[in-house]
C-alpha cells in the first residue's frame, strides 16, 4: 500500500514540477529570471512550487 501511494504521489509531484516549467517558460520574464524560477522549483521540489504558485511570473 505504502509503495502505490508514494508512487501515485510522485507521479503527481512530477507533472506539477513539468507543468510549473512549461508555466515558467511561457511566461513574460526575462530569461534569467525564468531560469531563477526553475532552478528554485527543481532544487526545492515542494518549496520552491509553493513559492512559485503564489510569487511566481503570471502570463505573458
Amino acid at each position: 500500500m505504502n509503495t502505490n501511494y508514494t508512487g501515485v504521489l510522485g507521479i503527481l509531484h512530477l507533472a506539477l514540477v513539468i507543468w510549473a516549467a512549461v508555466s515558467i517558460i511561457n511566461s513574460g520574464a526575462t530569461q534569467l529570471q525564468k531560469v531563477i524560477w526553475i532552478l528554485l522549483v527543481l532544487v526545492f521540489p515542494l518549496i520552491g512550487l509553493i513559492i512559485w504558485f503564489l510569487a511566481g511570473p503570471k502570463g505573458r
